[in-house]
C-alpha cells in the first residue's frame, strides 16, 4: 500500500501540452514529492476524477483538484467512496465544511471580520435589488456558494442591477449564491494570501488584478508576487484558524482591506489551495515533514 495519494485531476495528471500554468502545477507537486521521498514517504500523483481507488492509499492529500466545483455531485460521491478507505489530510469534516461559503457567516459569528456577505438558497425569490437595498450596498459581486478561481463570479455596478437581474436569477436557479459588496481596495491593493502549515505561518503572496479587471487570479491575467506581511496581518490569519472547529495541517487565508480599510477575510482555503511553493521551497519541506509526522503518529 502506498503511503500518500497526491490528488489532482485528469487534465493535470499527464498533460500533453504544458503551458506555464501546468508547468507550475507539475513543478510544485514535484517539490513535495521529492521531499516526501527524501523522508521515506511513498507517494503517487493520482486524479480524483479518473477511477480513483482509495484502498490503494493510506492517506490522501488534496493538491490540484481544481475542477471539483464543476462536478460537485461527483465530488461528493468521491468523498463518500473514500470514507473509511483512505484518510484525508486535511480531515474529511473540514473539507465538507469548507466547500460551502456559509463558513464565512460562521466565522463572522465567532468574531472574525469578513467581507460582508448575503447568502441565498437555490431558487430563492430574492432579487439583487432587494438584497442591495436591505444592506444599503452599492456595487456588488455575485458567485455560487460552492466555487473557486473566479468561476461564475460577476462584478455588478449599482447602476446596472436591473440589466443583470436575469443573470443573477439564471445562476440562482442552479446554485446557492453569495452576494457581497464590491471591495474597492481589491483594485488598489489586491488580495493577500497567507500560507499556514501545521499551525505556523510560512509565507505569503500578493495577488493583483490586471488593468480593467477585478479578479486577482492568474487564470484571468492577474499577477502574483511574494509578499512580506505585517505582524497584524499574520495575527489576523492565525486568529481565523483558531476559530475553526478542526485541526488542519495546511491552510491558506485570503485577506483584503474592506471598504472601511480593515483587514477582512475573503476566503479560507482548507481543501486544495494553491500555495505557491515555487516562491518558498522551505514551505514545501515543512509540508512534507508535517505530513510524515501526521501519518506516522
Amino acid at each position: 500500500m502506498i503511503d500518500l495519494a497526491l490528488l489532482t485531476e485528469k487534465r493535470y495528471l499527464n498533460p500533453e501540452l504544458e503551458s506555464w500554468y501546468v508547468k507550475n502545477i507539475l513543478h510544485e507537486d514535484q517539490l513535495i514529492q521529492d521531499e516526501l521521498n527524501r523522508l521515506g514517504v511513498s507517494s503517487k500523483r493520482v486524479a480524483w476524477d479518473d477511477c480513483f481507488n482509495p484502498s490503494l492509499f493510506r492517506f490522501s492529500l488534496f493538491r490540484t483538484t481544481w475542477n471539483y466545483f464543476e462536478k460537485i455531485d461527483q465530488f461528493y460521491s468521491f468523498l463518500n467512496n473514500c470514507r473509511g478507505k483512505t484518510k484525508f489530510i486535511n480531515p474529511l469534516d473540514s473539507i465538507t465544511w469548507n466547500l460551502d461559503k456559509n463558513y464565512l457567516i460562521e466565522l463572522e459569528s465567532a468574531g472574525i471580520n469578513i467581507v460582508k456577505t448575503h447568502l441565498t438558497k437555490k431558487s430563492s425569490p430574492l432579487s439583487l435589488f432587494s438584497i442591495t437595498k436591505q444592506h444599503n450596498w452599492g456595487d456588488i459581486v455575485i458567485k455560487p456558494r460552492v466555487s473557486a478561481a473566479g468561476w461564475n463570479t460577476h462584478y455588478i455596478k449599482k447602476t446596472s442591477l436591473q440589466q443583470n437581474e436575469s443573470l443573477f436569477q439564471k445562476l440562482a436557479q442552479k446554485y446557492d449564491m453569495i452576494v457581497q459588496p464590491f471591495q474597492e481596495n481589491i483594485i488598489s491593493f489586491g488580495e493577500l494570501s497567507l500560507m499556514v502549515i501545521n499551525g505556523v505561518f510560512t509565507h505569503a503572496v500578493l495577488k493583483r488584478a490586471k488593468h480593467g479587471d477585478f479578479r486577482v487570479q492568474d487564470d484571468f491575467g492577474g499577477s502574483v508576487e511574494p509578499y512580506s506581511p505585517t505582524k497584524d496581518q499574520i495575527v489576523f490569519a492565525e486568529k481565523i484558524l483558531q476559530k475553526i472547529p478542526f485541526k488542519c495541517l495546511y491552510a491558506r487565508i485570503d485577506v483584503v482591506l474592506d471598504n472601511n480599510n480593515n483587514l477582512a477575510l475573503s476566503e479560507l482555503e482548507l481543501i486544495e489551495p494553491e500555495m505557491w511553493f515555487r516562491y518558498n521551497r522551505d514551505a514545501a519541506v515543512r509540508l512534507a515533514e508535517s505530513v510524515r509526522s501526521y501519518i506516522k503518529s
